[in-house]
């Protein structure tokens, strides 16, 4: 499947971007770190240069805790400052505002050298869509200064938010980038739900993930539902299927009692279940995508 969404106020969005990027001293970037490379959007870095960066990797209680600090280490071995987050807590918070004026400390230093004193740090807050903005500016804020919304493109024009006197941040709407040179970005993105799922095949979106579990997390869909290699090809004989990936979500269907008339397995509403389960951390702590050195 060609995985692909770039609706038109994605384009108004970068606009706008670009055009505050010079009232900015750092872009924090939110990242999933799920899929710490595909939920990199490269037009922030394009629009980065010559700004501080910091890179958040959120739900990281979503991710796996190894990978999680791989990740990390891999960032600051490229010069990023970097963190994890949790999405569900604001414990990490004065870590995180830490970081942001270590980032701009050179900055803070030069201003202070010219007599500028107490003038705050501004900060764009950006990623791709659904991967935690506004819940991370909540938390960092201590309110609700962001809608939020478990779909993307809830955020739809820029917002400045005070932090105290001393940090003020952009939000921005999430973007992608018009075109995936990479299928499986498109996939992961799809698969953490950062694309509209109306454009999505779900069927074969679950089985995208099913094929990407099988290097690391092989047990993850078996242990979650209770099925077995035996089950899996039941399904596969029964339903005349041609694929034990089929056979899978098949058996999902049948051991979660989704069917249809006939008490025929509903093939479509398993694959719903099972991204909803990938998304919400029920299948286990999964990182879909390794460092280069891993």
């Amino acid at each position: 499947m060609n995985y692909q969404w770039y609706p038109g106020h994605m384009t108004k969005a970068v606009r706008m971007m670009k055009e505050n990027i010079g009232l900015v001293d750092m872009i924090v970037e939110i990242t999933d770190a799920r899929i710490p490379v595909s939920s990199r959007n490269p037009d922030i870095d394009e629009l980065g240069k010559g700004k501080q960066r910091l890179i958040i990797l959120n739900k990281a209680d979503l991710s796996d805790p190894e990978k999680n600090n791989q990740w990390v280490e891999y960032y600051r071995s490229q010069g990023y400052m970097a963190a994890l987050l949790d999405s569900r807590t604001s414990k990490d918070m004065g870590k995180i505002k830490k970081l942001m004026e270590e980032t701009c400390a050179d900055k803070i230093a030069r201003d202070k050298a010219r007599g500028i004193v107490n003038r705050p740090i501004r900060a764009m807050v950006a990623g791709i869509p659904n991967v935690g903005k506004s819940t991370f500016i909540n938390h960092l804020t201590g309110k609700a200064a962001a809608k939020t919304g478990n779909k993307p493109g809830v955020t739809k024009g820029k917002q400045w938010i005070m932090l105290g006197k001393t940090l003020q941040l952009l939000d921005t709407p999430g973007i992608l980038w018009p075109k995936f040179e990479d299928q499986t970005v498109g996939a992961h993105l799809a698969m953490i739900g950062s694309m509209n799922d109306d454009n999505i095949d779900s069927g074969e979106l679950a089985i995208d993930l099913i094929k990407e579990l099988e290097s690391d997390y092989a047990q993850a869909v078996y242990k979650t539902y209770n099925i077995t290699d035996e089950d899996v090809e039941n399904a596969v004989e029964e339903e005349h299927l041609m694929t034990n990936y089929s056979g899978m979500l098949c058996a999902v269907a049948k051991a979660r009692n989704l069917l249809l008339p006939g008490a025929r397995p509903d093939y479509m509403r398993a694959a719903n279940l099972i991204l909803d389960d990938f998304r919400a951390g029920r299948l286990g702590r999964i990182t879909l995508e390794n460092t280069p050195e891993n």
